[in-house]
C-alpha cells in the first residue's frame, strides 16, 4: 500500500526525471552539433588559410621578379616565408589524399629551393599542388557540413519525439494527479459541512488504502460516535440542565447568564426580583433591547468586573458585588467565547462590618486624640526649666516618651484621615496656592529627619509655574509623606531629588531616592492600605501612601510609582492647576 507522500514523491520524481531526460537530450545533441563544427573549424579551415598564404606569396614573388627587384634578396624572403607555412601544413595533414598532395607540395619546393635562378615558369606545379590541398580541405568541409546538418536533423527529431512522449504524460499526469489529491477533500469539507449542521448519518467513502483510506474510517467512527452520542445522550443533558437551573433558582446570588450574541438565557428568581422584571419577560431577548427601559440591567451591561452597586432590597438599602465570568469553550486548536455569567453577590453584611470598623477606628481614633495632646502639654511642663531641673537620664526618657507619644498622634491623625477616606466625606478647602510656597513648607518639615541620615535635598523646580487651585494643608501632608518614605529608604549620606514642573495643565512633583528600590512584583500594591514592601524598615501603619492617592484623586489629580531595584524609586503625583 503507498502512503500519499510517497505517491506524490513518485509524482514529482517522475516530473523531475522528464526534466532530466529533455536536458540530456539536449546536451547531447548540442554537444554532437558542437564537436562537428569544431572539426570542420579546425581540422580544415587552417589548411585552406595556409594554402591561401602560400598562393599569395607565389604571386608576390613573382610580381616582384616582374618589377625588377633584386633576385637574391626576394628569394631568400620568399623561401623562409614559404617554408614556415609549408612546415606548418604538414602538420596539419587530416583528410585522406591530403598526405599526398603535400608531400609532392614539398618535392616540388625542395627542387625549387635548389634551382637558385626561381624563374616564374617553374612555379606551375608548385601551384598545381597547392590547389589539389586546397580542392581536398574544401571538399572535405561540404562533406563535414552535411554530417553536421544530418546531425542537427536527428537531433531534432529525438528532441520532438521525446518532448511529445513527455508533454502527452506529463498532460496525463496533470489532469489526473491533482483530482487524486483534491477530490476526497472536496468530499472531506463536504461531509464535515453536513456534521456541521448536525447530520450524523453522513458517511465518507473511500476506496484508496492509503491516508485517505484511514481518513475515511476515522471520520466514519466520529460520526457514529456523535450521532450515537445524540439520541443516548438527550435525556441525560436534560435532567443535568434542568438540576443546573434548579441550583441556580436556590442560589442566594443573583445570576444572569448571556450567551455569545448577548441573548438572556436565564436568570434566576432573585436576578428577576432586583431587576424588576419577570422571567418570561428576559430569557431570550437581546439584553441591550431589554435594558432599554431597565436602568440596573443598562448599568449590569457597561460597567466592568468587580463593581459595587446599591439596590433598595429587602426593605433596606443593600450592597451587591458584580463579578462577570466569561464561558470559554475549548476545542482542538482553537477556543471561543460562549457567553456570559453575571453574579451579583449581596455583600450587604460586609459593609455593614466596614462601616462599623470605619465608625469605630473614627471613635477611638478622635477619643485618643485628646489624652495624647494632654501628654504633649505635660512633657512641654516637664521640659521647662522652672518646673524643675532633669537630670541626665530624666531627659532621656522624656525624649523616648515625646518620640512615641509623636509616633502615636501620627498614626491616630492617619487612622483619621482613613476614616475620612472610608467615609467619603474628605473635606477639601479648595484655594489658590502658590507650588513654591507648598514645596518649601514640606521641605522645612523634613528637613531635620533628613539633616540626622546627613542626606542632601536636591530640587529641580521649574521658574515661573503659575497658583494651583488645591486643598494646601493635604497637598503639604502629600508631599511630607513623600518626602519621609523616601529619607526612610535612603541610605546615610545619599541625595534625595524632588522635581515639581508644569505638564501640560497638570502640576507634576515627584520625589526620588535612590536606596534599594521596589521589586516589580510589589509594585501594584505600594499604594494599598496596610501594605508595607517586605523587608521595609516598619516604621508606619501602612496607611500613608494609601492617604496620599485618596487626597490627590480627590483634587482630580493621579499618583504613580516607577522604581528599580538597586537604583531606588520614583514616587510622583499630579494635580490640575
Amino acid at each position: 500500500m503507498l502512503r500519499i507522500k510517497t505517491k506524490l514523491s513518485l509524482g514529482l520524481g517522475f516530473l523531475f526525471a522528464v526534466i532530466v531526460l529533455l536536458t540530456a537530450a539536449g546536451l547531447y545533441s548540442l554537444n554532437r552539433l558542437s564537436g562537428d563544427a569544431q572539426a570542420v573549424l579546425q581540422d580544415n579551415y587552417l589548411s585552406l588559410e595556409l594554402t591561401e598564404r602560400m598562393h599569395r606569396m607565389l604571386d608576390n614573388y613573382v610580381a616582384d621578379l616582374a618589377e625588377g627587384s633584386p633576385a637574391g634578396a626576394a628569394r631568400d624572403g620568399f623561401i623562409t616565408e614559404f617554408e614556415k607555412s609549408l612546415t606548418r601544413q604538414e602538420r596539419n595533414v587530416t583528410e585522406p589524399g591530403e598526405l599526398e598532395a603535400t608531400q609532392d607540395l614539398r618535392s616540388q619546393f625542395d627542387v625549387l629551393k635548389k634551382d637558385s635562378s626561381l624563374v616564374a615558369s617553374r612555379f606551375s606545379d608548385i601551384r598545381q599542388s597547392l590547389h589539389r590541398v586546397n580542392e581536398l580541405n574544401m571538399n572535405a568541409i561540404v562533406r563535414k557540413n552535411e554530417a553536421a546538418r544530418q546531425t542537427a536533423e536527428q537531433a531534432n527529431v529525438l528532441l520532438g519525439i521525446i518532448a511529445v512522449l513527455s508533454f502527452l504524460i506529463s498532460f496525463v499526469f496533470i489532469v489526473n494527479f491533482p483530482g487524486y489529491i483534491a477530490d476526497p477533500i472536496r468530499q472531506l469539507t463536504e461531509s464535515i459541512r453536513q456534521i456541521a449542521d448536525r447530520n450524523y448519518s453522513e458517511r465518507l467513502f473511500f476506496k484508496s488504502r492509503d491516508e485517505f483510506g484511514e481518513l475515511a474510517a476515522a471520520f466514519n467512527d466520529m460520526a457514529s460516535r456523535l450521532d450515537a452520542y445524540e439520541h443516548s445522550s438527550l435525556a441525560e443533558l436534560l435532567f443535568e440542565k434542568k438540576r443546573m437551573e434548579t441550583l441556580l433558582d436556590n442560589m442566594s446570588d443573583a445570576v444572569l447568564v448571556l450567551d455569545e450574541k448577548n441573548r438572556v438565557l436565564f436568570a434566576n428568581p432573585i436576578a428577576c426580583q432586583l431587576l424588576s422584571v419577570k422571567k418570561s419577560d428576559l430569557t431570550g431577548r437581546y439584553a441591550p433591547d431589554a435594558a432599554l427601559h431597565n436602568d440596573l440591567l443598562r448599568s449590569l451591561l457597561q460597567t466592568d468586573s468587580s463593581h459595587t452597586f446599591k439596590i433598595y432590597h429587602n426593605d433596606k438599602e443593600s450592597f451587591f458585588q458584580k463579578e462577570t465570568f466569561v464561558v470559554r469553550v475549548e476545542r482542538p486548536n482553537m477556543s471561543a467565547d460562549a457567553g456570559v455569567v453575571i453574579l451579583l453577590k449581596n455583600v450587604t453584611s460586609f459593609k455593614e462590618l466596614d462601616q462599623a470598623k470605619t465608625n469605630f477606628i473614627a471613635t477611638i481614633s478622635h477619643e485618643l486624640k485628646t489624652p495624647i495632646s494632654g501628654i504633649k502639654m505635660s512633657l512641654s511642663l516637664l521640659e521647662d526649666k522652672r518646673v524643675g531641673a532633669l537630670n541626665e537620664e530624666q531627659q532621656k526618657l522624656l525624649a523616648h516618651i515625646r518620640s512615641d507619644s509623636q509616633r502615636l498622634l501620627g498614626i491616630t491623625t492617619e487612622l483619621l484621615d482613613l476614616a475620612q477616606v472610608e467615609t467619603g466625606n474628605i473635606r477639601l478647602n479648595i484655594s489658590p496656592s502658590d507650588p513654591y510656597a507648598l514645596l518649601q513648607y514640606a521641605l522645612e518639615a523634613v528637613q531635620v529627619e533628613a539633616e540626622q541620615k546627613q542626606l542632601l535635598l536636591e530640587t529641580q523646580v521649574e521658574e515661573n509655574l503659575p497658583q494651583v487651585r488645591t486643598d494646601p494643608d493635604k497637598i503639604t501632608w502629600v508631599m511630607i509623606n513623600l518626602l519621609t518614605n523616601a529619607i526612610h529608604y535612603s541610605p546615610e549620606k545619599s541625595r534625595i531629588l524632588i522635581e515639581m514642573r508644569k505638564e501640560q495643565e497638570y502640576l507634576l512633583v515627584s520625589v526620588r531616592d535612590f536606596g534599594k528600590g521596589i521589586e516589580e512584583r510589589f509594585r501594584s500594591r505600594v499604594f494599598d492600605r496596610y501594605f508595607q514592601v517586605p523587608g521595609s524598615p516598619q516604621s508606619g501603619t501602612g496607611l500613608g501612601l494609601a492617604i496620599c492617592k485618596e487626597f490627590v484623586e480627590a483634587q482630580g489629580g493621579q499618583v504613580g510609582l516607577e522604581s528599580e531595584v538597586g537604583k531606588g524609586s520614583r514616587f510622583y503625583f499630579e494635580i490640575p492647576f
